[in-house]
């Protein structure tokens, strides 16, 4: 890691269920924990840096790279499963001592934070899905593409294109970088280990059952972009029907990065829904 020690995307270094993880940890009060997507190169830092500086604002905001990905560790088996992952996260927060902690999760995070929420709700306070999966679907072409990326400046900027509803965010200096980042010593080895062909058993792999969904018990925001190629809309629809206690919201002229097309819409959104609770904390203690 020493020789990354000025990127931004190097934030500090925990043991979290027994793998060096890199981390950001910004702001102070109730804490969220926020769970990046599965693109190739990804980090915490490239997911949320838009919206971590306002989230932090008012709430202690926690990105882990999470088992396999950016600057965290890597499995020294080469195998990456839902469970795994559920225990890292579930190991950033007894590392630093959390006792609870609102959730959100991006796409393949999304799944992630559903999964823990359901296997241990006493961790969770409030749920955000973003463009996630958790259910069932038949895998879209996008997704394939992303899974089955094979390292070139020319792939990097077709996926990028796909990410994106607004082609300005795609300039050739981004995917430029993105690409630099996913053929960085150690990233594409796990990333190539982690969704092998064929692909549709890793949408189902991180599928939760329809009972448990179905009993989720948390306030939970389900977000998703109206024109993502990546994660249909569909699957956010039957998330929120199955989440008892769920509410929507479809950002138009959007594709799947939510977080960065929209940044500031996105932030206010999440920052009022977390503030309910917030305001409902405070007033059962007073």
């Amino acid at each position: 890691m020493n020789a990354h020690a000025n990127s931004p995307e190097i934030g500090r270094e925990i043991l979290a269920a027994g793998y060096r993880t890199n981390l950001h940890d910004s702001g102070e009060g109730f804490p969220l924990m926020m769970i990046h997507g599965s693109g190739p190169g990804v980090t915490a830092w490239a997911n949320w840096r838009l919206v971590i500086p306002e989230l932090a604002k008012s709430r202690r905001v926690i990105a882990p790279d999470m088992l396999g990905f950016g600057y965290s560790e890597r499995a020294a088996d080469g195998q990456y499963h839902q469970q795994r992952w559920v225990e890292h996260a579930l190991g950033v927060l007894d590392a630093l001592g959390i006792e609870q902690a609102d959730l959100i999760g991006n796409s393949f995070g999304g799944g992630l934070a559903l999964a823990l929420a359901i296997r241990h709700p006493e961790r969770v306070r409030r749920l955000v899905l973003m463009g996630s999966v958790g259910v069932s679907f038949p895998i879209t072409p996008g997704l394939d593409e992303v899974w089955g990326y094979e390292p070139s400046f020319d792939n990097m900027r077709k996926l990028m294109d796909t990410f994106a509803y607004d082609r300005g965010l795609v300039t050739d200096e981004l995917a430029e970088l993105r690409y630099q980042a996913s053929v960085r010593p150690g990233f594409q080895e796990s990333f190539a280990q982690m969704f092998p062909a064929p692909r549709q058993r890793w949408v189902d792999g991180l599928a939760s059952s329809e009972a448990d969904i179905r009993a989720l018990p948390h306030q939970t925001l389900v977000i998703h972009g109206r024109e993502d190629q990546v994660i249909p809309l569909a699957t956010s629809l039957t998330l929120a029907d199955l989440i008892v206690r769920a509410q929507l919201h479809v950002f138009n002229q959007c594709g799947h990065w939510t977080q960065i097309e929209h940044a500031a819409r996105f932030a206010r959104l999440v920052g009022d829904f977390l503030a309910e609770a917030d305001a409902t904390s405070l007033s059962s203690e007073r």
